[in-house]
């Protein structure tokens, strides 16, 4: 069955659904119950389900990680929603050095299907401290998968399969997505680990990230006037990483731009990157070029800001100066300005 709607929905119908076909699964975690519902992405959770199944936590990151893991030793199927995950963090001794390993310690004995959903990138001027991604630091630990949907589909589908999964889970969702709409599928079914080519193209593949699928979407839209066709690959997976997807597309082009929402150094556009060296030597007409946040802590202030994050306007200079062309007129388009529909506060 197929509906119109939006990221934030596409959420809660997969908890919904979820929730209405299994009674051990529940959802908890700082203001999950209240008057917000993180972003209308447990809305009405609690009122059809009791406070037993959906509720709210104290502030207490490690402590309430904690609790997540030994509901899901205990036979539950724990989502345990942190609204930030700069602040998952402070639980990364229940993640590292418990959750990731407690199957393997076990030799299988002992089975952890455990969603940790997590908000990621910016908002109204969050600063360094509230605006982070860090999918390349949990990607990084043997035992977790990551997933990073960028539309209303994948994250219906996604979420409702890493559920089902009786290995934990690391769910990242960008804030900005929640008012992005979609057609979703209720009767699709699939599992981490499969990236899709999201637009078909003959000249540069980009590699994207979460909300970089955004950016690159926009400008393919662009550089399609000049008659250069991107292929954008979402990634939508940072662990396991479908390697095979985004070689076939970078042999088919002979271009590669990673887009990744985070940092550059030791993260995962170093590891697609090194990757499509490694597969597509033979077949590369340019080097692989990354795109990601600038090496700093995020700033405050706006245009400051504008100028951390990547966007539509970098991939296109990017593509430009792979392709040695001369530079789009840029003055006409119009840009994403989702901060206009960011209700927040956070």
């Amino acid at each position: 069955m197929k509906k119109t709607m939006t990221f934030r929905d596409a959420i809660n119908a997969a908890l919904r659904d979820e929730m209405t076909a299994d009674p051990s699964v529940f959802v908890f975690g700082l203001d999950v119950a209240d008057h917000k519902r993180i972003f209308g992405s447990t809305a009405g959770l609690v009122e059809e389900f009791g406070p037993r199944r959906c509720f709210s936590t104290p502030l207490s990151e490690d402590a309430m990680t904690g609790v997540a893991l030994g509901a899901a030793l205990s036979g539950l199927r724990p989502v345990h929603v942190h609204i930030r995950v700069d602040f998952l963090l402070l639980a990364m001794n229940q993640i590292a050095n418990m959750i990731s390993c407690a199957s393997y310690l076990t030799d299988g004995k002992l089975k952890v299907p455990l969603v940790l959903r997590a908000v990621i990138g910016r908002g109204w001027g969050q600063g360094a401290q509230h605006s982070k991604t860090l999918h390349s630091i949990f990607a990084h630990i043997p035992g977790l998968t990551v997933v990073m949907p960028s539309n209303a589909q994948d994250a219906y589908t996604l979420l409702r399969a890493s559920i089902r999964m009786d290995s934990p889970v690391i769910f990242l969702e960008h804030r900005w997505l929640y008012d992005a709409v979609g057609e979703v599928d209720t009767t699709h079914k699939e599992m981490p680990g499969q990236a899709k080519v999201v637009r078909r193209g003959k000249d540069v593949t980009v590699i994207a990230s979460t909300w970089m699928n955004v950016e690159a979407m926009k400008a393919a839209e662009i550089l399609s006037r000049r008659g250069i066709e991107l292929e954008v690959v979402d990634v939508r997976s940072a662990a396991p990483l479908d390697r095979a997807t985004l070689t076939e597309s970078v042999r088919k082009t002979g271009r590669a731009i990673v887009a990744d929402y985070d940092w550059l150094h030791c993260g995962l556009s170093a590891e697609i990157a090194a990757g499509i060296g490694q597969s597509c030597f033979g077949n590369l007409k340019a080097p692989v070029e990354r795109l990601g946040f600038a090496p700093v802590p995020c700033p405050t202030a706006r245009p400051l800001e504008n100028l951390f994050y990547p966007s539509a306007i970098t991939i296109i200079r990017t593509v430009e100066k792979m392709l040695k062309l001369g530079e789009t007129d840029l003055s006409a388009d119009k840009f994403y300005s989702w901060e206009e529909k960011f209700k927040g506060p956070f």
